[in-house]
Order: structure tokens, then sequence, then C-alpha cells
């Protein structure tokens, strides 16, 4: 069988490791991209070749850092041949009052969000040309549609450009190329646990659905826009937050 093949960046925990899974459920073979968590990402590269009969391929890089993206690319396409999907999820967040936030910060988070997205669609977008088909899809937030933390502003604008981002890159690689975001809300990942709970109740209580959602929820979704069930829908976001009050 001719096995897709997926690059996933920021994939070793949270919402990265979630869709590895799922895409690993479904025969994938796995170019798993990280920068620190290097300990997170080879046990989860273990565990999925321990259960499926996949090839996995992990990589250090700084998506913000062109080089290092265009290494990953290469060394994706001479161990497979092809890429025929990219999952833009690699993220940073520095919260903070907007007044204390130094340019450096707010440029950092907007390097690895937009800056690193841009940079891995568009040299992932020289291989997937002339293909017959293929699909980036941006894992945005709905921060960057509602933008109404002010604390997280420079992740907002992130998230905003990045919609941005996917509706320019789904006109310019149309029509072989399938290009969109999802827009998950609040989900259960290892940072928010960390926060503070009195206040994530209170978040919880904007749902309609009173809960958060779990990485693997947002996963689904993902892996159902990667598939070729999905193959007529294009250039859109897709929230993904159980209904806002």
């Amino acid at each position: 069988m001719n096995q897709k093949v997926a690059l996933i960046t920021g994939a070793s925990k949270g919402l990265g490791a979630a869709i590895a899974k799922k895409l690993a459920s479904l025969n994938y073979n796995l170019v798993l991209n990280y920068l620190t968590s290097e300990k997170e990402v080879y046990q989860l590269k273990e565990e999925l070749e321990r259960r499926y009969s996949i090839k996995i391929l992990t990589f250090k890089a700084d998506v913000s850092n062109e080089k290092e993206v265009k290494q990953m690319i290469e060394k994706t396409i001479h161990s497979f041949s092809k890429i025929d999907c990219l999952i833009n999820n690699a993220v940073l967040n520095l919260d903070g009052e907007y007044s204390e936030k130094t340019s450096e910060e707010f440029n950092k988070v907007l390097n690895t969000n937009l800056i690193g997205s841009f940079l891995t669609m568009k040299h992932v977008s020289f291989h997937m040309l002339g293909k017959e088909k293929g699909v980036i899809i941006n894992i945005s937030s709905t921060n960057g549609i509602d933008t109404n933390q002010t604390y997280s502003m420079d992740y907002d604008a992130s998230k905003a450009g990045l919609i941005s981002l996917t509706n320019n890159f789904a006109d310019a690689l149309a029509p072989n190329i399938r290009v969109l975001a999802v827009a998950p809300g609040w989900m259960r990942t290892e940072s928010v646990e960390e926060m503070n709970q009195d206040y994530l109740k209170q978040e919880e209580q904007k749902i309609l659905l009173k809960r958060f959602a779990t990485p693997e929820e947002v996963a689904n979704v993902v892996a159902f826009l990667a598939s070729d069930e999905a193959s007529y829908i294009n250039k859109t976001v897709i929230r993904v937050d159980g209904g806002l009050t």
C-alpha cells in the first residue's frame, strides 16, 4: 500500500502528539518535528512504532529558521520521496500584560506561530506542486477570530495572521493543494492543566458544552480534513470550540 506521509510541526506533546497518534492509526508515515521536547518525541515515536506498521522520522528544527526548515523538508523527501500532508502546529505563547511585553517577545511569538508556518508552507509547496493532490492544515485558534484575551494579544495576532496566510496560500496553491485552518478553543492540554483552576471553571461556563475539548477531539477533525473524504473542503476555517455563549 502506498502510505501517505504527514509532516507535523510541534508534534512532541499536546495537540501535536494527539494528531500524530490519530494519523498513525490511519496508517500514515510521519515526520515529527520538535524543538526542545526531545524525550517526549522519542517516547511518542517508540509508542507508535510498536503499535503500527509505519515509519517515523523525528527532526529537531526551529520552524522560524528557514535553513532548518529547508533541511527538515529535504530530509523528509529523501526518506519518503513525498509529503502528502503538512500540519502546522508548532506554537509559542508568552502570556502577560501588554504594557510589559517587549518587542523581542512579541517578535518571538510571531516568528514561531506565523513566520514559521509561512516557511514550512513555502518549502513544502515546492514538493507538492505538480503532484496529484496535497493538503496543508494550519492550527489557528478561536483567539485569532475573537481576539478577546488582552494578555495574549501577540498570540492572538499571530493566529489571526495565520488565518489570512491560509487564505492566501489556498489561492496560490490551487487547484491541487487544499489549504485550511482549524481554530480550536480551550483544550485540556498539559499547559492548560497548570493554569488557575477557578479561572478555567469560569471559562468552561462560557462554552455551550460546559467543558474543554480533549486534544483527541481536535485531532479527529484534523484527520478528517486531511483525508480524501474532505476533498472538497478548502480555504476555510473550522472552529472546534464546543459552541460559545
